[in-house]
């Protein structure tokens, strides 16, 4: 299992997500960021081959809406087909430990094998080695 650590600033200009293969995306939400930004990130995270996304921290249910509506926006709101449709969910009532267990166990996508999680981490500082270590250890 390959696994990715990305710091966002919140609010500031997205880098372009990029991946080989479809994957899983841990959004961990630690400030909260515009409407707008929200959406390209989330528009990003479709793009970039995510297949399965949990969020996880601050206005975590409203990460589920908009990747949910990414998705549906790559397709000009048609038929989304197996293989290309994001599932999602979100946990606002879990520890960060639950959701990495979460996505070991339990975040498999019907139609294709994920071999890839990256962990897109909105904070003011990163905190790559704690964040991958408890990912690790969960």
């Amino acid at each position: 299992m390959k696994i990715e650590y990305l710091h966002l600033v919140p609010n500031s200009e997205n880098p372009k997500i990029a991946s080989s293969e479809p994957f899983r995306a841990i959004v961990i939400v630690e400030e909260p960021v515009s409407a707008e930004w929200q959406e390209e990130l989330s528009n990003d995270l479709v793009n970039a081959g995510c297949l399965y996304m949990m969020a996880w921290g601050v206005e975590a249910s409203s990460w589920d809406d908009s990747v949910d509506y990414a998705n549906l926006e790559a397709f000009n709101y048609g038929d989304i087909p197996e293989t290309k449709s994001v599932m999602t969910t979100w946990h606002d009532n879990e520890s960060l430990g639950e959701v990495f267990d979460y996505s070991k166990r339990l975040a498999l996508h019907p139609a294709v094998d994920l071999n890839k999680t990256v962990i897109v981490h909105i904070a003011a500082k990163s905190k790559e080695n704690e964040i991958l270590s408890a990912y690790t250890g969960a």
